[in-house]
């Protein structure tokens, strides 16, 4: 059976008259006019079939009935503010279930958490690293990280950051380089094939390469870690190697970077975009992402003066260098 409940202005006259035990001030409360508090309550007691206040020589007195009454509906009250308040802080605090690829979360995610629970406490973040684009819709995920073109219909996204593809190597590998084609001389680490390095020597300006050898990987994140170790020169993207960089665990031997079409995006429901929990997080990587490209420009130039045919970048990305923007 539907509930029998009476109109809810009626009912907020009702329980700030009985309150204040006057209609003036219940009006004053409610920013309304005094005979509008009156006709509401007037209306309420019509529809219960009871008197809920006396009126004694200009005087409001509350019948039996009314305290009754008012000792429900203000516990009815208190129960849908103490539930509003509840969901409001569901909605800015909470657990927060973050999607994105293995990669970024270990190359990038991972080393700033301890800054995101410093800074805001009241959120819990719950990461999940995965290979597949999320479906908002079918799995219980609040905001993602993906890595692509951007183009998704009917999800808010935002740019993390620009990227390119450049050489990195250990401090150590460095500093015995001088030239681009001296790399030839040391191990090549490659993503899923050769192609790439190809692509980077053409934009470099060496010519007349024939086989290239070293082994070959398949996530981005085993690729940066070798180089980090030593075992040889990796060509990485610019949001995965960032951290090692700043840090000084890797270098840029040379200023060569080839442009890359596709890059990070924050993503989230259109419904869902101005939940202020879900403005903090992306707010924040925002931030992250702006300090990286100031400590970034800040580093000391790559050791190599080569900048290749056109500066060390080109117009368009290679076909080769795709394999580096799949999602990882």
């Amino acid at each position: 059976m539907p509930r029998r409940l009476p109109q809810l202005n009626a009912l907020k006259a009702f329980e700030a008259a009985a309150r204040h035990v006057s209609f003036t001030r219940a009006a004053a409360e409610l920013c309304v006019t005094q005979g509008a508090v009156s006709h509401q309550v007037k209306a309420l007691e019509s529809e219960l079939g009871i008197k809920l206040f006396n009126r004694e020589r200009q005087r409001l007195i509350i019948t039996e009935a009314g305290r009754d009454y008012l000792a429900a509906v203000r516990d009815a009250f208190d129960r849908i503010a103490m539930a509003t308040e509840r969901l409001a802080q569901r909605q800015s605090s909470g657990m927060l279930t973050v999607s994105t690829s293995p990669d970024f979360a270990a190359k990038w995610l991972v080393h700033r958490l301890g800054r995101f629970a410093e800074a805001h406490p009241e959120i819990d973040l719950r990461i999940s690293a995965m290979m597949h684009h999320v479906d908002f819709a079918r799995e219980d995920v609040d905001i993602a990280v993906r890595h692509g073109d951007g183009h998704w219909p009917g999800l808010h996204v935002t740019r993390l950051c620009p990227e390119h593809l450049f050489a990195v190597c250990s401090p150590k590998l460095a500093a015995a380089l001088r030239r681009p084609d001296d790399l030839l001389n040391l191990p090549l680490l490659h993503l899923d094939d050769r192609s790439a390095w190809h692509a980077w020597f053409d934009a470099a300006g060496v010519t007349g390469i024939e086989a290239i050898h070293g082994p070959i990987l398949n996530r981005a994140s085993m690729l940066i870690d070798a180089a980090v170790d030593g075992q040889g020169v990796a060509l990485a993207r610019t949001a995965l190697a960032a951290w090692d960089l700043i840090h000084k665990r890797l270098v840029r031997p040379f200023p060569v970077a080839l442009p890359l079409s596709k890059s990070y995006w924050i993503v989230c429901p259109q419904a869902t975009a101005d939940l202020p929990k879900l403005i903090v997080f992306r707010d924040w990587l925002l931030r992250q992402a702006s300090d990286d490209t100031r400590s970034l420009e800040g580093l000391p130039p790559p050791n190599g003066r080569t900048r290749g045919r056109s500066g060390g970048h080109t117009g368009r990305p290679a076909r080769a260098v795709r394999k580096h923007e799949k999602a990882n």
